[in-house]
């Protein structure tokens, strides 16, 4: 929408079809016909006071703050829910304008409990501005004000409802773009309050965003409360680095901890919202585990010691088992300039063994990351959407409320191709829910395939992409694609797996399976956590125990510390600078925000000085500008391995990356780890399975394979397709079951 002056050298302007001419404070605009007083205001740059509008909300006009005086229309008009007619004449400044906004002011105090000193919203508060401008200095009001009690509504958002308006925008945002219905109104007139229906915590991924939209401070961010003021901020430019769509935000820091993230207005990534896991994570940047020093095991003991020690001590590991005798392994998370400099250092070394598909296990068709075939703000326009192999509501969140808005603004039909019924908040067109080795024949299902039509798109998530054939799927997916005109968007397995296939992180030799099953004399890791990230964590334990290992880690946990002979800590993203391409393509920065905790270093300047002391080419810079210059795309003729069979006993596994068990931050994140979504480790399988193996709810198993065995707590859903097992990756419980099928019995 937009609102152009009309007519302003004085000529008579054509109004384009469509369009309106208002006059509003003696502006004369063009604007799109059926557009609100308020959406002209404000293209126009007329401010108008308001509370419970938001543009990314339904209407509601229920503060009335933006009561505005219409010529010839005798009561006062509430501009967020009037329409635009031709020739209308709108005045907000005049004295009878003025008049009805002061009154409502007036009225909305009446029972706010005026406790600004107090308040954590103190300071950014949008009642605070507008009461600034509208209220008045003593109040004619000294009746007792109401109180209401507040809810524990989880561990994220924190409540103080007697400060509440009743704008209802919390309403509205996990009504319409969250779709979980949680928050609502009860009782009526001087009794109306908002909260729960039923007093649990809010269990939605993106209920953070309910602290945004509220313009009190009802609702405050619980893990920032009490910590600091906002005028003690400083504000950064950052990324979210826990999946591929790279969510802009804002750190905000005093002297140098990073005490909140909140969203950053992009429209064409996050729009102006923000996923728990993005908000929450920097609670993990504190964890007692954190590597502050070099570390390096002497007599298997470690002991702390210079970075001229771990340098060195490093370099002699590397430079002794150079060629095909090293293995780099690189968390999908690292950004573009790290990339860049370890797949020169593997150059240099003369291997080729480096990889940073770290949770894939099908290499056959030598697959790499690929940018969406549609951007994410096209999406919202699809017709049908297919989506296959993905809890996409847990790996991409605002991909999943852009889903959600495509269907509930435009009646996008969406399909679901699943091992398990995940709960969406948008209902099904139609759905398959089969074993994971059926994918493949669910795409050539002739159904689906005619109810594609129109703008179409098909997105493959994580349970294809990290299948033992997860081969035959994309070949599945790029066949359904050509044969139904669908664009194809597959979902980068890791933040910035895009950015580092650009970058050259790929193996020209053995890729991270082949590294794993033939295992190298050393390794390289950067920024994984052995014990956890790996897509089969005991082949991963195995392989590093018997080789001299260095890592560069933001973490000196037990499992680092199980297989490494050097530790060198660096700092994790929202502690540097440095860039990330996200799944559009869009290559992003972000800038440091946190200070680097103890002698950590950043990540770049690790490898620059390690670069240096094997004098290896492509590491003379100085600084970032001088790497930043030298980055360029690298082409990698990628090598290829034989696929995993799923045939054999057992029931397949359908693995999904638990919410907030995704990398190590998000693991350390205290917060994330209370809430409801964050559900303990377990194994899933539907009623029959469970009758036939003579297992029932709540009974431990025993659940193998020949890699490893572990014993979880038996769920049984009916949402979980016969013949598979779900099961959640990111857990130490549910790490030792990186394989195609497992075993189940009775403990």
């Amino acid at each position: 929408m937009s609102a152009q002056p009309n007519n302003p050298g004085g000529t008579p302007a054509i109004v384009p079809e469509g369009h309106v001419t208002v006059e509003i404070d003696g502006q004369s605009l063009v604007v799109p016909k059926g557009s609100m007083i308020i959406q002209a205001a404000d293209k126009a740059g007329i401010p108008i006071p308001r509370f419970c509008y938001h543009e990314k909300l339904p209407i509601a006009a229920n503060c009335r703050m933006c009561l505005v005086d219409v010529e010839k229309s005798p009561k006062p008009a509430p501009a967020c829910a009037t329409p635009v007619m031709d020739g209308m004449k709108v005045a907000t400044r005049s004295e009878k304008a003025l008049k009805f906004q002061r009154s409502v002011m007036e009225f909305l105090l009446i029972n706010h409990p005026l406790d600004c000193p107090v308040c954590d919203q103190g300071g950014e508060c949008e009642l605070q501005d507008v009461s600034l401008g509208y209220g008045r200095s003593v109040s004619r009001f000294n009746e007792r004000k109401r109180v209401v009690p507040d809810e524990d509504i989880g561990p994220l958002v924190a409540t103080e409802m007697t400060r509440c308006i009743q704008c209802t925008r919390c309403v509205r945002f996990t009504a319409d773009v969250a779709g979980t219905y949680e928050l609502g109104g009860m009782y009526r007139g001087e009794n109306l309050q908002i909260g729960t229906y039923d007093g649990k915590p809010l269990t939605t991924e993106l209920s953070g965003n309910v602290v945004d939209v509220c313009p009190v401070g009802a609702l405050t961010n619980k893990v920032f409360q009490f910590r600091a003021r906002p005028w003690e901020l400083t504000a950064r430019e950052s990324l979210g680095y826990h999946d591929a769509m790279g969510s802009n935000l804002f750190l905000h820091v005093r002297r140098g901890e990073v005490l909140r993230s909140v969203p950053r207005d992009n429209e064409l990534v996050n729009e102006c919202w923000l996923s728990d896991r993005d908000r929450y994570s920097h609670q993990g940047l504190y964890s007692a585990d954190r590597a502050v020093k070099p570390l390096r095991k002497v007599n298997g003991e470690w002991q702390e010691v210079s970075w001229a020690e771990g340098l060195a001590a490093a370099k002699d590991i590397l430079a002794a088992n150079n060629g095909d005798d090293l293995g780099v392994l690189v968390h999908p998370s690292a950004s573009n300039e790290e990339g860049a400099l370890l797949a020169r250092l593997a150059s240099g070394l003369g291997t080729g063994n480096i990889d940073h598909r770290i949770q894939n296990r099908d290499f056959s068709d030598a697959a790499t990351a690929e940018v969406f075939g549609l951007s994410l703000a096209e999406i919202e326009a699809a017709d049908t959407i297919v989506v296959l192999g993905s809890n996409i509501r847990h790996e991409l969140p605002l991909l999943h409320a852009r889903l959600r808005k495509a269907q509930t603004t435009r009646n996008a039909k969406i399909h679901a191709i699943n091992p398990v019924d995940f709960d969406f908040a948008f209902k099904l067109a139609g759905k398959q829910i089969v074993a994971p080795s059926k994918f493949v024949d669910a795409l050539g299902n002739a159904d689906l395939r005619q109810a594609v039509t129109g703008n179409a798109v098909l997105i493959v998530g994580g349970i294809a992409e990290n299948h033992p054939q997860a081969a035959a799927i994309r070949a599945a997916a790029r066949d359904f694609a050509a044969a139904t005109g669908a664009k194809l968007c597959r979902i980068p397995q890791g933040a910035n797996a895009v950015g580092l296939s650009r970058a050259g992180v790929l193996p020209a030799g053995k890729d991270v399976n082949a590294m794993l099953a033939q295992p190298r004399k050393a390794y390289a890791l950067y920024g994984i956590e052995p014990g956890l990230d790996f897509a089969d964590t005991a082949a991963a334990r195995k392989a590093l125990a018997g080789a001299q290992v260095v890592a560069f880690s933001q973490f000196a946990c037990a499992s680092t510390r199980d297989v490494a002979d050097v530790i060198l800590p660096i700092g994790a993203l929202p502690e540097i600078d440095a860039t990330l391409t996200n799944l559009d393509g869009r290559e992003q920065s972000a800038r440091a925000g946190g200070k680097l905790p103890g002698e950590a270093r950043e990540g770049w300047r690790v490898l620059r000085a390690l670069g240096g002391e094997l004098a290896l080419s492509g590491f003379e810079f100085t600084d970032l500008a001088g790497l930043r210059a030298s980055l360029a795309p690298v082409t990698v003729n990628v090598s290829t391995s034989a696929a995993t069979p799923v045939a054999g006993e057992g029931l397949e596994v359908a693995s999904t990356a638990a919410i907030y068990r995704t990398d190590a931050v998000v693991r350390r994140a205290l917060a994330l780890q209370s809430h409801p979504l964050n559900a303990a480790p377990r194994i899933v399988l539907n009623s029959d399975d469970a009758a036939r193996l003579q297992l029932v709810e709540g009974q431990m198993a025993k659940v193998g394979t020949d890699a490893g065995k572990a014993t979880l707590p038996v769920v049984v859903d009916a949402r979980v397709a016969a013949g598979s097992v779900w099961i959640e990756s990111g857990h130490g419980a549910t790490a030792p079951l990186g394989a195609a099928r497992v075993t189940v019995v009775a403990a």
